[in-house]
């Protein structure tokens, strides 16, 4: 198991926290190195997170998924999750500048329309409320939102093969991926035949809480992409295959045939995983994975249900064992988002698991699957461990989601930062 349940014994004054038989024995001779050399900042860190333990509520405890209970002085307690070591975490996100990425599928704008309720007015034409705007904003959204989350990881190069219009939202689109470091626009396809894919999103801006979001205004094309397009998309995917470390796909179009994913680029993606096995690619699709080649699939629990035609939403067991089973299936990583519950990855080795974080605060969970996403392709292609990789993962989605009113990023410095904040977390 991912997360272990060791466990260790608190003294009637707290004074020390001392290794019990069960700990191990790189455990024990930790301790035996701190000991020695004096009150180490390590000893007194996980002195004060022993402490802390007593500062968590239920909701926080119930959030980690495992049995715990508060400590009491000379009763034994369920050790808390381990986590990846920072040293680890800098290690692996070190190696993000060196990696090149591609990204296949649905680039939208996001335009975000900030609306100041304290100058609302009434039409003299209308007799209807005006809502108006102070700010506007573009940036990047649905497979955008991925390669905002690898710049801000710090990913070398990004490669996106995406469609726009040669419309106004195509224009301020372009603009905004030019202006992100390390996006190599040379197979994003220009075109009149397309609406650019564009999510216009009125916000409602309050002192003292954060933006409510009104109904969303939707810019989508509702026929099936033009053949020479879905070719040079083909071509796009070839000549990627052999410039990057991996390939992430994403499917964000309701409508089948509309968008980048189309049943003739799978099929180039099916023919590049059978050329090029060791290519991390990875695939998300709103609609449905199923038909999808043999590559990483990552998806939700409620996705998990309709790939297998279940009818009711799968207990945890259930996607354990659906997890694995396509894992086998594939002979390549699954991946399962499962909101507060955590999230699992499956692989030929077996399942693993690791819980939420509490969350903060006033949370804004759009935007945090696609942030999953990114973090799962950069720490794979570094060399992370599956344990490694859903632990960063999970570290990302629980910093996208407190950035409200946007579809948030995740730093490594950020990361780090809330890896060493987590008083849940025992660091290894």
């Amino acid at each position: 198991m991912l997360f272990k349940s060791e466990f260790i014994h608190l003294p009637e004054n707290r004074s020390e926290v001392r290794p019990q038989e069960g700990w191990g024995a790189d455990r024990r001779a930790r301790h035996e190195r701190n000991k020695h050399g004096g009150k180490s900042w390590e000893v007194e860190r996980r002195r004060s997170r022993a402490e802390r333990i007593n500062f968590l509520d239920n909701r926080q405890l119930s959030s980690l998924h495992i049995s715990l209970s508060f400590p009491v002085a000379g009763q034994l307690i369920q050790r808390l999750p381990t986590a990846v070591h920072p040293r680890r975490l800098q290690e692996i996100t070190s190696r993000y500048p060196k990696l090149r990425v591609g990204l296949v599928g649905d680039i939208c704008l996001d335009r975000y329309f900030e609306i100041d309720p304290g100058l609302q007015e009434i039409s003299i034409e209308t007799n209807l409320p005006v809502h108006n705007v102070v700010r506007v904003r573009c940036q990047p959204g649905a497979a955008g939102t991925i390669l905002n989350n690898l710049v801000a990881l710090g990913v070398g190069t990004i490669y996106p093969a995406a469609i726009i219009g040669t419309d106004g939202e195509g224009f301020e689109l372009r603009r905004a991926l030019q202006k992100a470091h390390g996006v190599k626009l040379d197979h994003l396809l220009e075109t009149p035949e397309r609406h650019t894919f564009t999510y216009s999103k009125p916000l409602l801006l309050h002192k003292k809480r954060a933006p409510e979001e009104l109904s969303r205004l939707d810019t989508k094309n509702w026929t099936i992409t033009p053949e020479h397009l879905q070719e040079r998309i083909v071509d796009s995917v070839r000549a990627l295959a052999s410039e990057v470390d991996a390939i992430i796909l994403l499917d964000q179009v309701d409508l089948a045939e509309t968008g980048v994913i189309t049943r003739k680029v799978l099929e180039a993606v099916r023919q590049v995983a059978l050329d090029c096995p060791d290519l991390l690619i990875i695939a998300d699709s709103r609609r449905s994975l199923r038909g999808y080649p043999p590559v990483s699939l990552k998806m939700n629990s409620s996705e998990l249900a309709l790939f297998f035609s279940l009818t009711n939403k799968p207990s945890l067991e259930h996607v354990k064992e659906k997890g694995l089973t396509l894992a086998l299936e594939y002979g390549k990583n699954v991946f399962v988002t499962l909101s507060e519950q955590g999230m699992l990855g499956a692989n030929k080795s077996g399942v693993e698991i690791v819980p939420s974080l509490p969350t903060r605060g006033e949370i804004d969970i759009v935007g945090a699957g696609d942030s999953v996403t990114a973090n799962l392709t950069t720490a794979l292609s570094a060399g992370a461990t599956m344990k490694e990789t859903l632990q960063i993962a999970q570290l990302a989605a629980s910093i996208v989601i407190h950035q409200l009113g946007t579809t948030g990023t995740a730093s490594p410095a950020q990361l780090e930062e809330l890896l060493m904040q987590s008083s849940f977390l025992e660091l290894e």
